[in-house]
């Protein structure tokens, strides 16, 4: 069980890394992608795990664009911050013009 959860996670980390600059998909697209597609919680245990792996966690919200992960991130604000460096529009912890930054790595890739 545990290679696999590694293998599952390795996986998640190669999707993750071809999210354009200023965009952003979810934990359940990956998951999807990947045919897994009831493992978006698996998707976040990986993005959590992530840190030093030269990983865009940041880029990785829900389904509705909250930055549901960002008390993951050193500092108080770092995920926000990092996906306004990109110019993606953060309020309230919640992505604006979601669907335009979206990206579906089932469609792109």
């Amino acid at each position: 069980m545990q290679q696999e959860t590694l293998n599952f996670f390795d996986k998640v980390y190669e999707v993750a890394k071809l999210i354009p600059y200023g965009r952003v998909t979810s934990y359940g697209a990956i998951a999807k992608h990947l045919g897994a597609a009831r493992s978006a919680r698996m998707v976040g245990y990986a993005m959590n795990g992530s840190v030093g792996k030269e990983v865009p966690a940041h880029r990785v919200v829900n389904r509705k664009g909250l930055l549901t992960g960002k008390h993951h991130f050193d500092g108080t604000n770092l995920m926000q911050q990092l996906l306004e460096s990109e110019g993606i529009k953060v309020k309230d912890n919640q992505i604006q013009n979601f669907d335009k930054v979206y990206w579906d790595p089932s469609k792109e890739l």
